[in-house]
């Protein structure tokens, strides 16, 4: 039984999806382009199609990086980018939720307090003092002003509970 190669459009097909694959590594940062092990070509290909504006050289370093992508193994790289993926929806939960507290806080004063409070299993002397000045405050300027720094109390909460849990 003789094995036959894959069909041109096959190998199309594949070549194309390791192109989109290397693409999507111009979207991250350094630091998490540093921490996959890159082949050194490949890291230099991307860094330089980070700093293009040029629509058609663009589009050519994409092909370049595509080309460089054949030589490697793709799947550390899928796991990397579905680890960064997964990073970031959890950063967007966070964001959603701090704004949700917020808001809750904003409405219900002291209750929404004590709901946030028993979330994160403790207190937060910063917030409630910031609730107390929301309510006490009388300008728009000054409660849109309080209400940012509510959200950024919350979220820095929100964040390190999430950095305390186990994944």
């Amino acid at each position: 039984m003789s094995l036959s190669k894959p069909s041109k459009s096959a190998r199309k097909r594949e070549y194309l999806s390791l192109q989109t694959l290397g693409e999507q590594l111009i979207n991250l940062s350094s630091e998490q382009l540093a921490s996959i092990s890159l082949d050194d070509h490949l890291l230099e290909a991307v860094q330089t199609a980070k700093g293009m504006k040029t629509h058609g050289a663009l589009r050519r370093q994409k092909q370049l990086i595509g080309k460089l992508m054949r030589e490697v193994d793709p799947q550390p790289i899928r796991v990397a980018l579905d680890a960064f993926g997964g990073h970031d929806m959890l950063a967007k939960g966070v964001f959603r939720d701090a704004e949700r507290w917020r808001d809750r806080i904003s409405v219900d004063g002291a209750a929404g307090l004590s709901g946030f409070f028993a979330l994160i299993g403790g207190e937060n002397r910063e917030l409630q003092e910031l609730s107390k000045a929301y309510e006490t405050a009388t300008h728009d300027k000054a409660r849109r002003l309080i209400r940012r720094q509510i959200f950024s109390e919350i979220h820095k909460e929100l964040a390190l509970m999430m950095q305390n849990t186990p994944h």
